[in-house]
């Protein structure tokens, strides 16, 4: 979940630690791009690029979204209106022109939050829009299913547009069990639930994953905790919890789903900052999460539970700039994830905070393609540095003004305009085209490397289609050529600051042109 107001400091010891000062020195071994040279007769820059197929990295899992805390208001908006956004988000279907109508999201994060919105303004969070509801209400200590029915709502609208999975996450247990029945803590230094309530709480969620089942709707991720290294003392529902805490509260969740032969796999730790799952910086307790879980001779070791998912989740959060820091950091969680064997990483949260060291201009709301480009960069590094399998963004729909939503609303609890974004067309690059399941594959070109022409190649083990995406951020076009590809066909779709993912023809002869700051796709089959 993210911290709005106050940024956590980033270890200048990690941006420098492998000498990585040049874009160039930092890429890994596919990462490319590129300042090219002429090699044509008309003097063309053209850059040349060599799939190859049978050199296989990651395979991805999903790409994902939450529903906080917007949803919660805007599925009980008109149904025209929620319905264009569902379909904004989670729509695999095409128009009339075969523009694609969705993103085509493969994950939807629903927020089970604390109970805090039943409390209104005694919960001691002012903002009602930061405020989340229960399935438990906090006066009786007794269910009620026809609580949060604008996110079942939208939960719904994803499972019936064909999104294939649902993870139900927890910034804070139920108020009804904290330990000052506040959804936040009152002491940085301790944790909100104290371990008398461990088992109270694994009974909670999973007589949540049975209720929302009621529902027809099948969750297959329960993430327990959340940014666990911040204090979370007011402003919105969190705890803090240390790595021996957390253990604890899987094992007795672990063993509650197994008791009720339910199916969802444990996804931990939503580490506030990547560095915190491979080093201890200034959280001790709440670092060093890859080791601490995974490491059979740790005291906190939960690798061979049988519910525990067999990944480690982090925030790219104060991690992506400047540019070469963001490949360092990366590289060191890769190299730290390798020690496990078939550990994998997912991203679960991100959006643009502050300037990002001048990269990013303003903290406010943006619609245009600027943080667009610089949100594909983000992605593109977090998929071929620390191959991260699986990559959500923060919040869907967001009524602020920050770079934090993908689709943007008024903030009104019964109706209100909706926006879309470039940024949402940008992940839509990703999303909506590299399929669970898919491969990403080596690409390379002989040619040097530059952060603003990135590129990336993944394969669809079921059909053979192979999906190129390209970030050039550059205010030139760019030449490409594809080598020895046996493609009979290839489509682009792009993403610019005057297209949203537009179907577009961008070849030349042999020759394909990238438009000048756009995100494009290629689908060869």
């Amino acid at each position: 979940m993210i911290k709005i107001k106050a940024l956590q400091p980033f270890k200048l010891c990690i941006i420098i630690l492998l000498g990585c000062f040049s874009a160039a020195s930092c890429q890994s071994n596919d990462e490319s791009n590129i300042e090219v040279p002429f090699d044509n007769a008309s003097g063309e820059k053209i850059i040349n690029l060599k799939i190859q197929e049978n050199n296989i990295f990651q395979t991805i899992e999903n790409f994902g979204a939450s529903d906080a805390w917007s949803a919660q208001f805007v599925g009980k908006w008109p149904e025209e209106k929620k319905n264009i956004i569902a379909d904004l988000l989670f729509s695999k279907e095409i128009d009339q022109e075969g523009n694609p109508i969705g993103i085509g999201l493969s994950l939807w994060r629903f927020n089970l939050g604390a109970g805090s919105a039943s409390q209104g303004a005694a919960s001691g969070i002012s903002d009602p829009w930061r405020r989340g509801e229960s399935f438990i209400v906090p006066e009786t200590g007794k269910y009620d299913w026809d609580k949060m029915q604008g996110q079942v709502w939208f939960a719904n609208a994803a499972k019936s547009r064909g999104v294939e999975k649902l993870l139900l996450f927890t910034n804070s247990p139920p108020v009804t069990i904290t330990r000052n029945g506040k959804a936040f803590t009152s002491d940085s230094n301790q944790s909100n639930l104290s371990p008398e309530h461990y088992d109270e709480f694994a009974d909670y969620l999973a007589d949540v994953v049975e209720g929302l089942s009621k529902k027809g709707l099948h969750v297959d991720y329960i993430s327990p905790v959340n940014e666990p290294q911040w204090d979370w003392t007011g402003g919105q529902e969190g705890t803090p919890f240390w790595n021996n805490e957390i253990t604890r509260i899987v094992k007795a969740l672990n063993s509650e789903l197994i008791n009720r032969n339910l199916t969802p796999k444990i996804d931990i730790s939503e580490a506030g900052q990547i560095n915190y799952l491979f080093e201890q910086g200034n959280k001790p307790g709440r670092s060093e999460q890859i080791m601490d879980f995974f490491e059979p001779s740790s005291e906190n070791y939960v690798g061979n539970l049988e519910k525990i998912g067999h990944s480690i989740s982090g925030h790219s959060y104060f991690t992506t700039s400047p540019y070469p820091s963001m490949i360092s950091v990366r590289k060191m969680l890769k190299s730290e994830m390798e020690s496990v064997p078939d550990l994998n990483y997912w991203m679960s949260e991100y959006c643009i905070l502050g300037d990002n060291n001048g990269e990013i201009q303003g903290n406010g709301r943006d619609l245009g393609i600027n943080p667009a480009l610089y949100l594909a960069r983000v992605i593109h590094t977090d998929l071929t540095v620390a191959e991260a399998s699986a990559w959500h963004w923060w919040t869907a729909i967001s009524a602020y003004d920050y770079k934090d939503g993908l689709v943007y609303v008024d903030k009104n609890i019964e109706n209100g305009n909706y926006y879309d974004s470039k940024m949402l067309w940008a992940l839509g690059n990703f999303s909506r085209f590299i399929r669970p399941g898919s491969q990403r594959i080596q690409i390379s070109s002989p040619d040097s490397s530059n952060k603003d022409f990135l590129f990336s190649a993944y394969k669809n083990p079921e059909t053979g289609e192979k999906i190129i995406v390209i970030v050039n951020s550059k205010f030139d076009e760019i030449p490409v050529k594809l080598q020895d590809t046996s493609a009979s066909s290839l489509e682009a779709y792009v993403t610019s600051s005057s297209k949203d993912l537009e179907k577009t023809d961008l070849n030349s002869q042999d020759i394909i042109n990238i438009p000048s700051r756009s995100i494009v796709t290629l689908l060869l089959k």
